[in-house]
């Protein structure tokens, strides 16, 4: 892991984040698609979310492309004097157009490593409109939350309805009892990507352990 790029403001060191009950985020992970989604109504949402972060001093951590709504997001908090880091494997910086202007661009040896490192990164997770990479991460977090790995706050902007499917799926999940209700509660969601942000910051994050107690059984 190197960095490849930090040509902003590079004098803060960073530091883990920190958890004692309602979250404290200064850094949140967004996940996006690293494509152009033909909804304006995205386009809008992510340019609100950027503009949002860079004025409350929240810094973006993302996956460290150029192009689609990464890009997007990325662009708006810099423009807005905002801090950005990006964490891209190698593999993909050709395919996903490395952005050079980040603040901090750091260029990893795979997948697992570019999620781990914005899982350390970040003091809470938010996910735009995506593809299955997007699906992915956002599920990977959740099921940290319900096993215990972080108490990290998760939230989905739901711009006009995309992730109701997804939602309708995680409600069967419930109905069938192969998912307790309190960590379907753990994803959050808004259409609103502020109102969101301010839940996310409000919510103190707990999830009820998946595994049978042994004296239950």
């Amino acid at each position: 892991m190197r960095p490849i790029g930090a040509n902003r403001d590079d004098d803060r060191s960073w530091q883990a984040p920190r958890f004692d009950g309602v979250p404290d985020i200064s850094r949140l992970c967004v996940y996006c698609a690293s494509s152009t989604p033909t909804n304006p109504s995205v386009v809008d949402a992510t340019v609100t979310l950027g503009r949002e972060l860079a004025g409350r001093g929240i810094e973006l951590v993302y996956g460290g492309g150029a192009v689609g709504l990464m890009g997007l997001v990325a662009d708006t908090v810099l423009d807005a004097g905002g801090r950005v880091t990006g964490i891209i494997p190698t593999d993909l910086f050709p395919r996903e157009v490395g952005h050079v202007g980040c603040t901090e661009l750091i260029e990893v040896g795979s997948m697992h490593e570019r999620k781990m490192l914005m899982f350390e990164r970040s003091d809470g997770f938010m996910a735009l409109p995506g593809g299955l990479g997007t699906m992915e991460e956002l599920t990977e977090m959740t099921t940290w939350a319900q096993i215990g790995i972080h108490a990290k706050p998760i939230g989905v902007v739901n711009v006009d309805g995309f992730w109701d499917g997804f939602f309708s799926l995680l409600d069967r999940a419930m109905d069938d009892g192969v998912l307790k209700p309190s960590n379907r509660e753990l994803l959050l969601d808004d259409p609103d990507p502020v109102a969101l942000l301010d839940r996310m910051i409000e919510t103190e994050v707990t999830a009820e352990p998946k595994w049978l107690d042994l004296d239950q059984t």
